[in-house]
């Protein structure tokens, strides 16, 4: 297996994106990138597109929409799909192509265009992201999913309403500095928990949005990267876990078993532990998917994770800075183009380039993304020489 880099990177402006097709949304962070890389499209050997559905992008094909667009014909180029995760398992297989030596050079991009439908389909259309039979067909919804996560949480291990809106606080906080977020507003303790109820105890501002968006990445060989950038960024470990596609056949509601498989795949291939990640990016689709995110990944003991956003561990100059790009809370969700995003964001804070938002130091970084409620996950570990 060859050493892979990250040598480009691209991310489009995340919102309610009615000025631009699916197309033209992928189109903005891969002219970013290729210009981030200093290199052409001609450069690029194989092309990876991930996105989540194809009833947002009213096509079956919607990545040869995007590679059409680009040009890219005839080289390969494929979609890769994993729900929420597809942004991740796109940069896995793309890390894999040029790991592998099938290309040297290779484009990862993804997108969604969530608006394209109001905000019941779009609801419903995630719904379909749980179990078919006993679950989706009874009305059950992400947030539904999730609020029986959080009240599991709570009645285990004490989380509070409160300490669930601290997430939400800080991740509003840090997305006030992103140009790139979709909702970059500061809201107060106060303005989360008299948010209206959606799903308790999830209230308004404990729920992520529905967003249009795309980010892209350029991965490269080492001789490649070299060749490139001055700056490359190493992906040095992969991980990847799964588990129960019905929670009710899960053994804790508290725990999502493929993130701590994921994570400690990803430790092991890179010859690191939790101490010595310095910036994280994990998936806060809800406010306690962040707080459980801590702990299976080893930030903290299980059961400590609302005490770690209370003593604002989590915060910039914390124990360990996690979504001070806004995470999913503020930044958005547009589901297939999250865990590109993630990576883009890591990239900057290793080549300290985030501004307001750098994590001083920081030399190792980690992103975390779930598809639905945790039936899989991708985690990924990045460094600089």
């Amino acid at each position: 297996m060859r050493r892979v880099a990250i040598v480009g990177i691209g991310n489009g402006k995340f919102g309610i994106r009615k000025d631009a097709s699916l197309r033209e949304l992928a189109f903005e962070p891969v002219k970013e990138c290729l210009d981030d890389a200093g290199i052409s499209l001609g450069d690029v050997d194989s092309m990876v597109t991930g996105i989540a559905s194809d009833e947002f992008s009213l096509a079956f094909q919607p990545s040869a929409q995007i590679h059409d667009y680009l040009g890219f014909n005839p080289k390969p180029n494929f979609r890769v799909e994993g729900a929420c995760a597809s942004g991740s398992m796109a940069v896995r297989t793309g890390w894999l192509t040029v790991a592998s030596g099938i290309a040297d050079v290779v484009l990862v991009v993804a997108a969604e265009k969530m608006n394209e439908v109001n905000t019941g389909v779009a609801t419903e259309i995630l719904g379909r992201a749980g179990d078919s039979t006993w679950e989706y067909p009874f009305g059950t919804s992400f947030p539904g999913y999730y609020a029986m996560i959080a009240s599991a949480h709570m009645d285990r291990h004490g989380t509070t309403e409160e300490q669930l809106a601290m997430v939400a606080v800080k991740n509003h906080h840090y997305g006030m500095m992103n140009p790139l977020a979709h909702i970059q507003k500061e809201v107060s303790l106060e303005m989360v928990l008299n948010s209206f109820v959606v799903a308790h105890p999830l209230k308004l501002y404990d729920c992520c949005l529905i967003s249009d968006g795309a980010a892209a990445i350029i991965l490269a060989s080492e001789e490649k990267a070299k060749e490139i950038s001055k700056k490359p960024v190493w992906i040095t470990g992969l991980g990847c876990g799964t588990d129960t596609l019905g929670l009710n056949e899960r053994r804790d509601l508290t725990t999502l078993e493929g993130t701590v498989f994921a994570a400690n795949q990803a430790y092991k291939m890179a010859g690191v532990t939790p101490d010595d990640i310095d910036v994280a990016c994990v998936h806060d689709c809800f406010t306690i998917g962040e707080i459980c995110a801590y702990e299976d990944l080893g930030f903290c003991k299980k059961g400590e994770g609302g005490k770690m956003i209370e003593e604002k561990q989590t915060y910039l100059d914390g124990k360990i800075p996690v979504n001070v790009d806004g995470g999913l809370k503020s930044k958005g969700h547009p589901i297939g183009a999250t865990g590109v995003s993630m990576s883009v964001e890591i990239v900057k804070q290793l080549r300290e380039e985030a501004g307001k938002r750098q994590v001083k130091g920081a030399e190792t970084g980690l992103s975390h993304n779930i598809a639905g409620s945790g039936q899989a996950v991708a985690v990924h570990i990045y460094q600089r020489d």
